[in-house]
């Protein structure tokens, strides 16, 4: 079960731009990395399904309502991201969005609400459409709820 504080001492991201990237990020309490050219990012920390190690990666996010939203693309890939399997086998999650830290609960969008949040979050990313077009799969959106 991920919660606030498994951000700090999380396994960083197998790429080294996104470990880069949340390192910054976590360093600066969100001031470097939160936001760039219009487009925000947060850090999210899952528990691994297998391990049960936290990791943590920065991802692209919108809001609907008090949820943050983020899209599971690995840039267009065949196979969901592992952050999102690790959501899947345990909805706990730790989450920064700029200086602020909570614990949230993470749910799979709903077909209907997947079609409008679709929409949202590629005209904050427009890149999004295109990796829906490299792949068979259907991309998930995810909505994080704050519990604290």
């Amino acid at each position: 079960m991920a919660v606030a504080n498994d951000l700090d001492r999380a396994t960083d991201s197998q790429w080294d731009w996104v470990a880069d990237q949340t390192r910054k990020y976590l360093a600066s309490n969100g001031t470097e990395g939160h936001e760039s050219n219009g487009v925000y990012t947060l850090v999210l920390a899952t528990t691994g399904r297998r391990t049960g190690v936290a990791r943590r990666t920065c991802l692209i996010y919108g809001t609907a309502g008090d949820d943050f939203v983020v899209v599971a693309s690995k840039g267009g890939a065949d196979e969901d991201p592992a952050w999102f399997k690790n959501l899947l086998a345990d909805p706990s999650v730790g989450v920064q969005v700029g200086g602020r830290r909570f614990t949230a609960r993470a749910r799979v969008a709903s077909p209907a609400e997947r079609e409008s949040l679709w929409v949202r979050m590629a005209g904050i990313f427009p890149l999004y459409d295109e990796y829906a077009q490299k792949t068979d799969r259907e991309i998930p959106i995810v909505l994080l709820t704050p519990q604290d």
